[in-house]
């Protein structure tokens, strides 16, 4: 029953993670690509400060129950659920590696941008931004993925 419990905590607070990636996916890639420097530099700002201090929640849960996840299954090593919860394990820590070391970095130059003041070239660091985090949402999707299938065909 822990196992079951901690297979559920870990797509419910992965979901959160994931949810994300398919929101870009389907609407927001092609709304920040739409939209002029001033907009985008809103855009990025806004979401920025709201991802600051609400998505380290959903990360922390994510990291917890996926360790939860790992300790209750670490007694079958060599058995499907596990094997699935340690990529899942290894594609959260990729995403929160490129989250700091790359679109972090980005925002914070973004964050630095007035309205009077958006260097000619705004869309190179757009680029750049979505360059990492098609990265990240091969990771998070690729992880989640595993989870989906630890639960389908490895949970007996």
């Amino acid at each position: 029953m822990t196992t079951r419990i901690a297979l559920f905590s870990t797509l419910l607070a992965y979901s959160f993670i994931v949810s994300q990636s398919f929101m870009y996916i389907l609407s927001l890639s092609q709304v920040q690509m739409s939209l002029d420097a001033g907009a985008y530099t809103s855009f990025r700002k806004l979401v920025d400060s709201s991802m600051r201090s609400n998505f380290k929640y959903a990360i922390y849960g994510a990291l917890l129950a996926n360790i939860f996840l790992l300790v209750t299954t670490i007694k079958t090593p060599g058995s499907p659920l596990f094997i699935t919860a340690a990529i899942a394990f290894v594609a959260l820590v990729i995403d929160i590696m490129l989250t700091l070391k790359g679109n972090l970095p980005i925002n914070d130059i973004i964050n630095t941008w007035s309205p009077g003041q958006i260097p000619s070239n705004w869309e190179t660091f757009r680029a750049k931004w979505f360059h990492i985090f098609q990265f990240r949402q091969i990771a998070n999707i690729t992880g989640f993925l595993a989870l989906l299938a630890g639960a389908v065909f490895g949970n007996r």
